[in-house]
């Protein structure tokens, strides 16, 4: 008899293993075995490891279970163990084993079942709770007993920190690499890396000058929407190196993003920087079963590499640094001034309250649909009133008028400057535009090419490299014609005439501003290259404003300037202009001489908008209580109880008549015409304390929902 023949009787004949723990109770319910591998790749390289875990169901049978009442779960093959999420085998096990249907788990080693105390100590409490044991190839535990929980208990242990000394050793090898600049992933545009592993820029000469044009445009145009604006409408696509096996390295042209491009702009590989450790994993932002989740972008001072001049570079790190000033002061939040919006405020992002320090923003609407500047941070953290509040299109045009003279001096400078950059920037199209065609004509003779090498017999290859050769033909004819149109409307150096015309317009720069096709933006940004900030305070409820501008260069200065306001009350003169208006009606009762002297004097009306005229003066005399001439007594037949005339009801308001007919036009105040035209307005107690309320508020806080219902003859 050969050993192999005595090995297999020996073995036949051998009594099953059995265990003293192992009790009748355990064997009427299942036996859970449990098969996981932490990766993919382990699943289809280390196949032994796999094929001992499915073994383990011959363990389970040896220790009296018979075949049918084994069951394997195996949905966890390929996930790691460092925690329970996205593990459904692992929870799938909790469940059974809580609802009292295992009676022992099998594991070829504990590392296999958790690899964190956190889930570890879980399956053991719950497994001592309900009675189920725990095997592996050492043997058989019941964690219900205190020597065996303690020795489960040191091999879970154990487990989580081999898994932290592995993840630790390899952490701090990729971190040692990374220190010596040599750990590179995949790389942005712009860049490749040659087969000895240096890193250098794309070799295309199309793909750098796009590179470039996109840090030239942003530091021209200043955000990140302009920039994808300018290469949309110009048709300008981004070269991007295939990463797929079939065509990997080979250039494609892709539709640019806004994404793509500021991660261009924010990336400091492009100003020759190499970079470790730009972005953490924040473990409360990770999602579960997504591993690559939870990154957040950390401050420059802590990333763990930074290593200057280590790459070719598109820009100098100054520059780099400047363009992520800009980028963090296009966020519209805190401190951040923001980017230029359409909106008509042109100090927005700039204005900044004298009262209490804090950002001013901009309201839009009211009853004209003007826009206007308030300070809201008292009623938004404190629910007091507004702190300050100034009409928008006032202020605007006096900062406007300051930073028009003081761009007075480099108005020369300016036109030739302009003059500079449309020539370069015709230059450039006409660069990209010449690489394109050379490119299209590389393609058409590729084809060519590869139709002429066909051999004639083969005609299906020969159609379909003919077709494809047709097809380059006709995108480079569309791409002559494009070319073509493209010279005709922009040629590449200025004639004398467009010279004049910007040196014209250089020279006027007030014209140039109120141009019509000057949008808001452009003035916007001008404000921004000249101004830092401007800290505007109201002083009081008066007309009079102080104004601090901090220049750029550091430069503070301060000027007195003035609002429209809404009553003659409001004004700093108001004393003394009533005086002079007395003094001006003893000399003289003609109206029309009186807003001649009053306008030759520089008194000003509340608006601001008009000077003096006769219908002014008769208001303002009527309000001084000065008469040109005895007034009619108006009749008061036919009015009932709580009946109004308009002019007594603005005198019991304390407001002007025309304002009183506007709210009655609005139907906030009920009221009905006469017979002989005139108005008729009701009032009662209540509609007059209501009517007050209103009064107080201010213009822009008047809403619709305040009016009354029309009137039974439709009047309103």
């Amino acid at each position: 008899m050969t050993i192999a023949m005595r090995d297999a009787v020996s073995t036949r004949s051998a009594p099953a293993r059995r265990s003293e723990k192992v009790s009748r109770r355990h064997l009427d319910r299942l036996a859970m075995v449990y098969v996981r591998q932490s990766t993919v790749r382990q699943v289809l390289e280390h196949r032994e490891s796999t094929r001992m875990q499915y073994q383990l169901k011959e363990r389970a049978q040896e220790l009296g279970w018979a075949e049918d009442r084994v069951v394997v779960i195996d949905d966890d093959l390929g996930k790691s163990g460092a925690t329970a999420e996205g593990r459904l085998g692992f929870q799938r096990l909790i469940a059974e084993v809580t609802v009292d249907h295992v009676g022992i788990i099998f594991g070829i080693e504990m590392s296999r079942l958790a690899r964190s105390c956190k889930d570890w100590y879980h399956l053991l409490d719950v497994c001592s709770v309900y009675g189920a044991l725990i095997a592996d190839l050492d043997g058989v535990y019941d964690p219900a007993q205190y020597n065996d929980r303690l020795l489960l208990g040191l091999k879970g242990t154990m487990s989580e920190a081999e898994l932290h000394i592995l993840k630790q050793r390899m952490n701090q090898g990729r971190l040692n690499k990374a220190r010596r600049g040599e750990l590179i992933f995949s790389l942005p545009i712009g860049y490749v890396r040659r087969p000895s592993g240096e890193v250098t820029v794309d070799p295309d000469e199309q793909a750098q000058q796009v590179v470039r044009l996109i840090f030239q445009k942003f530091e021209e145009l200043g955000t990140v929407g302009a920039v994808l604006s300018f290469f949309a409408r110009n048709e300008i696509l981004l070269p991007v190196r295939a990463r797929a096996r079939e065509r990997k390295g080979e250039l494609e042209w892709h539709r640019p993003s806004r994404v793509t491009l500021r991660n261009i702009l924010k990336h400091p590989i492009y100003a020759g920087a190499y970079t470790f450790g730009r972005r953490a994993v924040d473990s409360r932002r990770k999602v579960p079963g997504r591993p690559g989740t939870g990154r957040c972008v950390v401050p420059p001072e802590q990333w763990e590499v930074f290593l200057k001049d280590r790459f070719p570079a598109y820009v100098s790190w100054e520059q780099y640094e400047n363009n992520q000033s800009r980028l963090k002061a296009n966020r519209a939040f805190g401190d951040g001034v923001g980017a230029a919006k359409r909106g008509p405020s042109l100090l927005c992002g700039l204005l900044v309250c004298g009262k209490c320090g804090n950002r001013m923003t901009v309201r839009y609407g009211g009853d004209r649909g003007k826009h206007a500047y308030q300070c809201a941070s008292r009623m938004t953290n404190f629910g007091e009133g507004y702190c300050q509040s100034i009409a928008g299109p006032d202020l605007d045009t006096c900062i406007s008028e300051l930073a028009l003279t003081a761009l007075e001096p480099a108005s020369l400078e300016l036109s030739l400057q302009v003059a500079q950059n449309l020539e370069r920037q015709r230059e450039e199209f006409e660069s990209l535009w010449r690489k394109r065609l050379e490119r299209a004509g590389y393609q058409v003779e590729r084809a060519a090419r590869q139709y002429n090498q066909v051999e004639p017999e083969n005609r299906l290859v020969a159609r379909q490299l003919e077709g494809e050769w047709e097809e380059k033909l006709k995108q480079k004819r569309t791409l002559e014609e494009e070319y073509e149109c493209f010279l005709r409307e922009q040629p590449r150096v200025l004639g004398q005439e467009e010279r004049e015309a910007i040196q014209k317009l250089a020279a006027d720069i007030p014209a140039l501003w109120n141009a019509p096709k000057t949008r808001s933006q452009d003035r916007k940004e001008i404000l921004r290259q000249v101004i830092d900030r401007v800290e505007v305070e109201v002083k009081g409820e008066s007309e009079r404003v102080r104004l601090c501008i901090r220049w750029a260069g550091g430069t503070e200065a301060t000027y007195n300037a003035y609002r429209p306001v809404g009553r003659y009350e409001q004004l700093s003169y108001w004393p003394e202009l009533k005086e002079r208006v007395r003094e001006l009606f003893s000399e003289t009762r003609d109206t029309g001489e009186l807003a001649e002297r009053l306008n030759a004097e520089g008194w000003r009306l509340p608006k601001r908008k008009s000077l003096f005229v006769r219908q002014s003066v008769l208001r303002l005399l009527d309000r001084l209580g000065l008469r040109l001439r005895p007034s009619k007594p108006q009749s008061h037949e036919g009015l009932a109880e709580h009946d109004w005339t308009r002019r007594n009801l603005a005198k019991e308001l304390d407001m002007p008549e025309v304002t009183l007919y506007a709210w009655t036009r609005r139907g906030w105040v009920k009221g009905r015409r006469a017979e002989n035209g005139r108005w008729i307005l009701h009032a009662d107690p209540s509609d007059l304390e209501r009517l007050r309320s209103l009064r107080e508020l201010p213009q822009g806080h008047r809403a619709p929902e305040q009016a009354l219902p029309a009137n039974d003859n439709g009047d309103h």
